[in-house]
């Protein structure tokens, strides 16, 4: 690691936490926490006020620490905020006689969401302006828009906490009149059923913030007295509500890691009960698109990377289940965006996403080509039943956002919008590669990079690295106008596919998950080495990213690996793993034992404490690490990260810097408005340009 002797830092003294331990004895084994009391916040314990001092006194620490680089952290949030295009619009989408679309303004945080009848050529129709609505709020985030079938009235929710409970709000559309009608701490989510009058939601645990209930409201009535329709038991699932695209069903559900199950009701008939698919068995997931005449099932029963099945409308339990297309191991189905003529299904094969075009009367099955070594392409708002032309997205690297309109009948295509940015942007100034690395056990594991022409490739580049590696979630190459900062200023940056992602199909994910995780943490440390011996950096100039389950990388690399990494940024970082799946009052625990399993059970229990940050802390040299959070985050708590601080204080050795930034406003994912969190990425971008002595 470079010697911290060469930067310069202000001589601020760190702030120490007290330390007032407690014994945690599970399995025989004895654990003491000197910091555990920093949950007190959470808790409203008798400690609250201390935390809370704790927090404030690292956040002058760090601001403290970086207060050189403030004015270079002020040219680059406007540098970055200068290529995004403020007075902007979406791509208009057709659903039931409107096109509906938001725009922005400018030197306006928010948007409007709006909407013309017929035509794009008629007047527009305001129909919530979020600029408005959102001030004097901290956080504001609006989602959720939903029209009633007779246009007439809009569904939307707002978080204005950030910890994603969202209020429910109805508006007549005719009126401009916002109804009485509250639903307090759902999911956010409110589907009309086709009678214009009764609205379903997903109910959260106000505690635990579980989704638990799926309600029935009807308007007018008081929301005391709405009805569940749905009750989960299970409570490692996750349920939600949600209608066909054909507008027949509403349908609920509860899905796992491991397990699934659907519910269904004509949605004429919304005072009927729900009525099972097919109930849930072990260790098979499904999801179902009905069709006119046929329900599509896609499961991975007896398909590891997932086959589509079909049933007739009236017999859907397994036993009329036949294929429609067979398993493939070499790829993965993860999606079907259903028409009346054609399915557009989303695959995954040697680590790339792939369209496939499905021809629903000849029967006959093409793809889309892209041309790009490595890209991202995905079904876009595609809300019309009966339409032949796909939206879709796609992006690179190197290719800014951009959403084409396919048709699926004469195979043209039409790019509709591509993201703009300003003050010019040639993208033959940029490289993108796709290289692999080989894990210590063998396996090939895919680097998507970017770089400036005429970088040099002879291990004096800084290099950013960057994964997440947990819950199947996929990190596919895309653009990023931030990323220029970077790029521009000689840095490379190194997107690793490693396990517990599903990038290579589900074995992907299934060999980086439970007693398996640590494949996840080695892959990352092992692309690291790769990228060092084929000479894009070396250990001096190489950093690392990842926040929530990607701070929970960041936390193990620094421990595994400090000497291979000169920094390291975590973003609210998931490092108290044995404390927070030992608490099911702690929100979403319990949903995330099929992740990383269940400490209550002696193998669990003692796996997790061999790779969890926090336990594993050792008096050594660390990298230079920069840690944010939120106070009000409801995924990871802000007690995580600050714990994790407070006990590499008292045990690192060496000189690295030490930094943790909690923000007092916000909550998981940050600033709500499409500026402000702008300025979180140019304090982290000032921390590593600190670490290589760039400072403009």
């Amino acid at each position: 690691m470079q010697d911290n002797k060469n930067i310069q830092w202000p001589e601020v003294l760190a702030p120490i936490a007290a330390a007032h331990p407690r014994k945690r004895q599970i399995h025989g084994d004895t654990v003491i926490d000197d910091y555990y009391w920093m949950i007190d916040y959470f808790k409203k314990g008798q400690r609250s006020a201390e935390v809370i001092d704790y927090l404030t006194a690292e956040n002058t620490y760090t601001a403290a620490m970086l207060k050189e680089t403030e004015s270079f952290q002020g040219d680059l949030f406007r540098e970055m905020k200068s290529r995004i295009k403020e007075k902007d619009e979406s791509v208009p989408y057709f659903k039931n006689g409107y096109y509906y679309y938001s725009r922005t303004e400018e030197g306006n945080q928010y948007f409007k969401f709006c909407r013309k009848k017929g035509t794009l050529d008629a007047d527009e129709e305001l129909l919530l302006d979020i600029d408005h609505l959102a001030e004097g709020y901290a956080y504001y985030a609006a989602k959720g828009f939903s029209i009633s079938p007779d246009n007439r009235l809009l569904a939307f929710s707002v978080d204005t906490v950030s910890r994603r409970e969202y209020a429910v709000y109805i508006k007549n559309l005719e009126t401009g009149e916002i109804y009485p009608d509250r639903i307090a701490n759902t999911e956010g989510a409110a589907i009309w059923a086709n009678d214009n009058q009764t609205l379903f939601y997903t109910a959260k645990n106000p505690v635990t913030l579980l989704s638990e209930k799926i309600m029935r409201h009807t308007l007018g009535t008081d929301v005391s007295t709405d009805v569940s329709v749905y009750e989960e038991k299970d409570n490692t699932n996750y349920i939600a509500v949600g209608k066909s695209k054909n507008g027949k069903y509403i349908i609920i559900s509860s899905e796992g890691t491991l397990s699934s199950e659907i519910w269904l009701l004509d949605a004429d008939l919304p005072n009927n009960d729900f009525k099972v698919f097919q109930p849930r068995r072990n260790d098979v997931l499904y999801t179902i698109v009905p069709l006119q005449d046929r329900f599509l099932i896609l499961t991975n029963d007896d398909a590891i990377n997932f086959r589509i099945m079909q049933c007739p409308l009236d017999k859907t339990d397994r036993e009329h289940w036949t294929i429609f297309i067979a398993h493939r191991p070499d790829v993965l189905v993860s999606d079907i965006e259903e028409f009346s003529s054609f399915l557009a299904i989303a695959e995954r094969k040697d680590g790339l996403t792939q369209l496939a075009i499905y021809d629903l009367n000849s029967q006959e099955q093409h793809y889309l080509d892209f041309g790009e070594v490595a890209y991202t392409v995905y079904p876009g708002i595609n809300v019309e039943y009966n339409s032949e032309k796909l939206r879709y997205g796609y992006t690179s690297l190197v290719t800014p956002s951009s959403v084409y309109e396919y048709n699926m009948g004469d195979r043209s295509k039409t790019l509709l919008k591509q993201q703009e940015v300003l003050g010019g942007y040639d993208q033959s100034a940029y490289k993108t590669e796709r290289i692999y690395a080989v894990a210590r056990d063998g396996a090939r594991v895919p680097i998507s990079l970017v770089y400036k022409e005429g970088t040099q490739l002879d291990g004096t580049a800084p290099l950013l690295q960057y994964a997440y590696g947990s819950y199947g979630a996929s990190m596919d190459p895309s653009f990023s106008s931030n990323r220029l900062s970077l790029l521009d200023r000689g840095f490379i940056y190194a997107l690793a596919h490693i396990r517990g992602g599903e990038e290579m199909g589900r074995l992907w994910y299934e060999d980086g998950k439970m007693m398996r995780k640590m494949n996840t943490f080695y892959d990352f440390v092992d692309c690291g080495k790769c990228l060092i011996e084929q000479r894009y950096t070396s250990p001096d100039h190489l950093y690392a990213q990842g926040g929530s389950a990607g701070g929970l990388l960041m936390g193990v690399v620094a421990n595994i690996a400090a000497a291979q990494y000169q920094g390291i940024i975590a973003q609210v970082p998931f490092v108290d793993v044995v404390n927070t799946m030992l608490d099911e009052t702690i929100p979403l625990t319990t949903n995330e034992y099929d992740e990383w399993g269940n400490p209550n059970e002696s193998d669990a229990y003692f796996y997790m404490k061999s790779y969890s940050p926090y336990e594993n802390i050792e008096p050594q040299e660390y990298p230079n690490l920069l840690v944010t959070t939120g106070l009000h985050d409801s995924q990871v708590q802000y007690f995580e990260p600050a714990k994790w601080v407070a006990k590499l204080r008292t045990v690192k050795t060496g000189n690295s810097i030490l930094l943790l930034k909690t923000d007092m406003d916000y909550g998981h994912g940050g600033a709500s408005g499409r500026f402000d969190y702008l300025k979180e990425i140019a304090m982290e971008y000032a921390f590593l340009f600190k670490l290589e002595g760039i400072n403009r």
